[in-house]
């Protein structure tokens, strides 16, 4: 059954049924599949979208995205959600990469679009509000496109058409996107049910934005593949984890490390129950194993992924038996899956020691859109590179060790350094600038720049942090800034990225230790100021 026929299925089969619970308001399966027409309609006979086409979508998580996505596999066109926590620079880098024909954007969004219209690559701006100088609205649309024939689906698409075109970056700061077809969502859908034991019954609690593949495909897709029901919310919030735990009978949600430290820290956690909750799903990062202990005492199995982007993202996970039993692993290959480990020379490694992850099957992307070499690049054969290091044990059990390519990860979001080092060497006084991942308890890692200033400056972190304010998405700052003489090298002039990190816990140790030393004398002239 073609992906774009999986809601009609639904509908037909068990229409009343909720698909989506969204702010208080229930859509059927019958209600979604006449949205999803409609979208249909507007993007085939009111737009002129056509095959290979670029969508793409600026906004919160919500019913009109999940409508756009499935009317887009109908149409053959291409899905594009932009990672709304980007700054607007970034946004116009992707869009003038994809050059999408339309943008759909929420209205919270709408200012931030206009501020950089003039360098979009894009047709139409199309909102959901009141349309507005140089908007096209929904419903004017949707009443147009009514007026015409009714659109007919082209007959030559194909199951292994691009339909979910999500970007990311690599270590060179300039933006990948990676394009996963209809076939790999489908069996990605098939990995997570066999994962999650997901059918009909099951109720999913989706709190990861959707721009995100594990927003979108870890639970959500393969839900609505099986006819059950999500529990959406616009955005992750402690408050609301607690409340659709109460009053709906959630039985699988996905929450990264961060998240789950917040939910965690909450009082309600100790007197909270898991409910009808049977298992919660969490990845995007090396896992601590005190967290899944700690999750599976208070009742329910922390289950782990591994995987990636590129590989839509499920290539390996753990079952609800198996992770109080193995907390520290991201479990065995999936069932739809194959992985390999490789040393530097392209050679299997033996079982217990480190090699490079490579994933193959039909869940792992296309291609880089347009971007050929780096599509060249990251496959040996059908063999997708990762960039990753890990190592099986015995029992086949997949441990991830580090990572190969030089990225952060910040409470489940990539960090690419490069990316950050172009954008802040580009203030006047920086000479140079290296960012690093130190380990961190909450965030799992923290972002810190060391910067090289120019002979006669005098900027310092403070003037660096409001440089970065409005040129970098938040996640992606800067935590802590450090100024020193040079940045280690080898002979050829090449940063050394391992020993810059060394540097900066050094300097972060030795600030830290300064902090201590004077907090007796803040606190005595706090209480001197109180007194007087």
């Amino acid at each position: 059954m073609d992906f774009s026929d999986w809601i009609s299925h639904h509908a037909e089969t068990t229409p009343t049924r909720p698909a989506i619970i969204f702010e208080g308001g229930s859509i059927s399966y019958g209600e979604l599949a006449a949205w999803i027409n409609t979208f249909v309609q507007v993007l085939g006979a009111g737009l002129g979208i056509k095959p290979g086409d670029r969508v793409a979508y600026l906004g919160l998580n919500s019913p009109e995205f999940v409508a756009l996505l499935f009317a887009c596999a109908r149409v053959g066109a291409v899905a594009l959600p932009l990672n709304w926590r980007l700054a607007a620079a970034e946004h116009v880098q992707i869009l003038q990469h994809a050059q999408p024909l339309v943008l759909f954007v929420e209205d919270e969004f709408k200012q931030q679009v206009d501020g950089v219209r003039d360098q979009l690559a894009v047709d139409e701006l199309i909102c959901f509000g009141e349309a507005g100088d140089g908007w096209l609205g929904f419903q004017q649309l949707k009443l147009a496109a009514l007026q015409k024939p009714a659109f007919q689906r082209p007959a030559d698409l194909s199951e292994e058409d691009g339909l979910l075109l999500c970007y990311t970056s690599g270590t060179t700061g300039v933006p990948k996107g990676a394009l996963l077809s209809k076939n790999a969502l489908y069996y990605n859908a098939l990995n997570s049910t066999h994962m999650h034991d997901m059918g009909p019954e099951d109720t999913v609690l989706a709190m990861l934005p959707m721009f995100h593949v594990g927003g979108i495909n870890v639970q959500s897709i393969p839900a609505w593949f099986n006819g059950a029901t999500v529990v959406l919310l616009k955005r992750f919030e402690v408050d609301l984890f607690y409340r659709s735990i109460a009053r709906h009978p959630v039985t699988l949600t996905v929450a990264v490390p961060t998240m789950m430290l917040a939910i965690m820290a909450d009082p309600r956690w100790t007197d909270t129950r898991p409910g009808s909750l049977r298992s919660i799903t969490t990845g995007s990062t090396i896992v601590p194993a005190s967290m899944v202990s700690t999750v599976c005492d208070w009742g329910v199995p922390m289950v782990q992924i591994y995987g990636s982007t590129e590989t839509c993202p499920i290539a390996a996970y753990t079952l609800p038996d198996q992770a109080r039993t193995h907390p520290a692993s991201t479990g065995k290959t999936a069932i739809h899956s194959e992985i390999r480990l490789i040393d530097e020379q392209g050679q299997p490694v033996d079982t217990g020691q480190k090699g490079e992850i490579l994933v193959r099957g039909p869940h792992v992307m296309n291609e880089y859109w347009g971007d050929d070499e780096a599509t060249r690049e990251a496959f040996t054969g059908r063999w997708f590179h990762t960039g990753d290091v890990g190592h099986f044990d015995e029992e086949g059990f997949l441990y991830v060790d580090g990572r190969i390519k030089d990225m952060i990860i910040s409470g489940g979001e990539n960090i690419y350094p490069a990316l950050v080092e172009n954008v802040l060497s580009t203030m006047d006084g920086i000479r140079e600038i290296a960012l690093v991942g130190l380990p961190d308890d909450y965030w799992g890692e923290i972002a810190v720049a060391v910067v090289v200033v120019r002979a006669g400056s005098e900027i310092d972190g403070g003037q660096i942090r409001d440089f970065s304010e409005d040129r970098i998405s938040h996640y992606s700052l800067p935590r802590e800034i450090f100024i020193v003489d040079e940045l280690p090298k080898n002979s050829m002039g090449k940063v050394l990225k391992d020993e810059v990190c060394e540097l900066a816990m050094n300097l972060q140790v030795q600030q830290r230790a300064q902090q201590q030393k004077h907090q007796p004398e803040q606190q005595e002239q706090r209480k001197e100021q109180r007194e007087n």
